[in-house]
């Protein structure tokens, strides 16, 4: 099964360890540390223009996404009621 992140963005939901909202990473600092090495790592991609709303780590990449958390765990939810 597959989860779209937003823009053209889709990922196999095996892949999805967690959503975040955007609001963690000013809340805390090890969540910043992550981002700053996620981004160094060159394991970060921003998708579309929009503003973050979300941040979906996967087992290879980091994502900031202008889908809600919300939004998307309500669409994790039902994959695995399936």
């Amino acid at each position: 099964m597959y989860i779209h992140l937003g823009g053209e963005k889709v990922i196999r939901s095996s892949e999805l360890i967690a959503i975040f909202d955007i609001s963690i990473e000013k809340s805390s600092k090890v969540s910043k540390q992550f981002m700053v090495h996620s981004h160094q790592d060159k394991r970060l991609e921003r998708i579309g223009d929009e503003e973050a709303k979300s941040i979906i780590v996967t087992k290879n990449m980091v994502y900031y996404s202008p889908i809600s958390s919300s939004t998307l765990q309500k669409r994790a939810r039902m994959l695995l009621e399936l």
